[in-house]
């Protein structure tokens, strides 16, 4: 089995790929405090044969064997698409990778009417997309989501206002 160290990041890619990016850049970024935790999955390998579904997720796979974390970036989009975003948010729960939902449009819990279905009801945590509440999340929602899920617990968790006001946001 391979040492975990990546975040694996499912998004719309035909609508959502600048925030991806974005937060690449936050990573290579001095100014930014970005980026400890987060070791791109995505730059592991790419799929050779995309005219194929099954060598497309055969890549994924390898990419969510090297992945410790889980991010979906929601837009608005993201619920409807039916390919490999439900899939890849099928793989994260069975391997127990700690989700971080991340809203593209601020909001700082759950989008009932954005997050697609697959982890509306999994143990995660909801984001606003900003580089500080991400690396927070990154840096302090693993411990915590292991300890919940040891519980027994699942459903929507989000960082109370004071959490985003002592980061500054």
């Amino acid at each position: 089995m391979a040492y975990r160290t990546k975040t694996f990041v499912s998004f719309d890619g035909d609508n959502d790929i600048h925030y991806y990016r974005l937060m690449c850049a936050w990573k290579g970024h001095d100014h930014i405090a970005f980026g400890d935790n987060f070791a791109d999955a995505h730059d592991i390998n790419s799929a050779r044969d995309s005219s194929t579904e099954e060598s497309i997720k055969a890549q994924l796979r390898k990419r969510f064997e090297n992945s410790k974390n889980f991010i979906l970036l929601v837009g608005d989009n993201t619920r409807y698409l039916r390919k490999f975003v439900p899939w890849e948010i099928e793989q994260a729960i069975q391997l127990n990778l700690p989700p971080i939902v991340v809203n593209l449009n601020g909001l700082r819990q759950m989008d009932g009417n954005l997050c697609p279905p697959g982890i509306r009801d999994a143990l995660a945590i909801h984001v606003s997309f900003n580089a500080a509440i991400l690396q927070h999340a990154l840096d302090n929602w693993p411990a915590t989501f292991e300890s919940l899920r040891s519980q027994g617990k699942t459903g929507a968790y989000f960082y109370n206002e004071s959490t985003y006001r002592q980061l500054g946001l």
